[in-house]
């Protein structure tokens, strides 16, 4: 279980996170929304040591996390599917998903089953990553994060950029984690694939949870969606 308990970061004199509080429990999807600048990159950035809080706790399974450097992080099984997928474009597949293994010093058992939720990869080993399609790169992305055989695995913007039937898969993949007993938190802009997707969707503002609630209660009261995100 992932719980991230009143936490405030930012960058320099930048207050980004005011006191901002979420707890992701195992075979749930949770889905972050809110408008454009409201800290959702920077909430993933903090769970995974790329932005060290300056108040409160990340505390997974128990064990307070918020001050292990980046690299520790996926030790704990923790995964992540950036925004704009950050991949190492020089990289050949194959390598790309070699550095997701590296992390937990796992092999090529665990990269065979993450190829087989992705068959369209193992066609594409030996080709650099910058020469794949935007659907492919987002299944690198994900694979990557997968072989860290992760317990909660974070995912930015996970559909931005794609068509429909990507998309689709993108929902595939997360059933298939939150089947798997893994706790998945989304950050979602489109209202349709978020509420496909979660069991919970918490609404961000200026670094605050405004309100977390069970996804069924948003499916029944389209009104709040539009209140929390309309412009």
């Amino acid at each position: 279980m992932l719980e991230i308990r009143d936490v405030h970061a930012g960058y320099g004199k930048v207050r980004v996170l005011f006191g901002f509080s979420l707890a992701a429990r195992p075979g749930e999807v949770t889905c972050l929304m809110g408008r454009n600048g409201a800290g959702k990159t920077t909430l993933m950035k903090c769970v995974m040591g790329l932005v060290r809080p300056s108040g409160g706790s990340i505390v997974l399974d128990g064990e307070d996390i918020s001050a292990l450097p980046a690299h520790e992080i996926p030790k704990r099984k923790v995964g992540y599917v950036p925004q704009g997928r950050r991949l190492f474009g020089e990289l050949t597949v194959a390598e790309n998903l070699q550095v997701g293994l590296m992390a937990r010093g796992l092999g090529e058992a665990v990269r065979d089953r993450v190829l087989d939720i992705f068959p369209p990869l193992r066609a594409r080993l030996g080709q650099p990553a910058e020469t794949l399609s935007g659907g492919e790169r987002q299944m690198l992305a994900t694979a990557r994060a997968l072989c860290v055989e992760p317990s909660v695995l974070l995912m930015d913007e996970p559909t931005e950029g794609l068509q429909p039937s990507m998309i689709a898969q993108v929902q595939d993949v997360v059933e298939r984690l939150r089947s798997a007993d893994v706790a998945v938190v989304v950050v979602e802009q489109r209202i349709e694939a978020a509420l496909a997707m979660a069991d919970k969707i918490a609404f961000m503002e200026s670094g605050r949870n405004l309100e977390t609630a069970d996804a069924s209660s948003f499916r029944e009261d389209r009104a709040k969606l539009e209140r929390y995100l309309g412009v």
